[in-house]
């Protein structure tokens, strides 16, 4: 009696599934791309904080906020020649300097002078400049306003850390394996932060539009202390 009941119930349970609609057999099994957050984990948790941030004071921009996407810590790149974020409340042409500095050298890597800055994420292509990092050397740099070119001292900065690291073959045969939409998932569960904020940030430079990669970048942002910045890559709630 109980084989009996028991194959019963097992029938009824497959007539069920079978009656299910396609589209809801499909929505228990999400994609992997789909919804999917990107976390953050930090290879190096209790590490002082290197990155500085701020914005311009007096002149007519005392309300231009700056910030680097730099997380607190010095953060990691598998790349020679990565590009850099960082971000501008406004449009300005104010002079905008960009310093590279390498913790090996005396005089900067770079230093470049920005004479026209539109507002939102801005980004620094070493590659285009020439600028090849090297393997496990601390870098910082900078975005500062010069609202006055002889007196620095009235600068404001925002600064970070950057250090270039051998690639794990494991997580590049990961990269290598996943779709495009995956691979800032990937960089930022490694620690990967300037490969994962540029992985993403790139993405959303061909597709503007898209919500759910700024949605993704936005949570990177709050992650690492940025609230500010990442509040302009969510829907304005009306």
């Amino acid at each position: 009696m109980r084989i009996a009941l028991t194959s019963f119930m097992a029938l009824a349970a497959s007539l069920v599934l079978a009656c299910l609609a396609p589209s809801q057999v499909q929505a228990q099994t999400p994609s992997a791309g789909s919804g999917a957050s990107v976390e953050y984990k930090p290879p190096q948790r209790g590490a002082p904080a290197r990155r500085v941030g701020g914005a311009t004071r007096g002149g007519g921009d005392s309300d231009l906020v700056l910030n680097v996407l730099a997380p607190d810590q010095t953060g990691l790149t598998t790349l020679a020649q990565p590009t850099l974020y960082w971000y501008a409340s406004k449009p300005t042409t104010t002079s905008i300097e960009v310093v590279l500095i390498s913790d090996t050298a005396e005089l900067p890597v770079l230093s470049k002078n920005l004479a026209m800055t539109p507002g939102g994420v801005q980004s620094i292509d070493l590659a285009s400049l020439g600028i090849t990092l090297t393997p496990d050397t601390d870098y910082e740099w900078f975005i500062s306003v010069v609202s006055e070119a002889k007196q620095r001292s009235k600068d404001r900065t925002s600064g970070g850390t950057i250090r270039r690291v051998v690639p794990d073959a494991a997580v590049l045969a990961r990269v290598a394996a996943a779709g495009e939409r995956d691979r800032p998932r990937i960089y930022a569960e490694a620690g990967l932060w300037y490969d994962a904020i540029a992985s993403l940030s790139q993405q959303i430079e061909r597709n503007p539009a898209d919500a759910e990669l700024r949605g993704w970048r936005a949570s990177l942002l709050d992650q690492i202390g940025l609230p500010a910045v990442a509040a302009q890559d969510r829907p304005v709630k009306r």
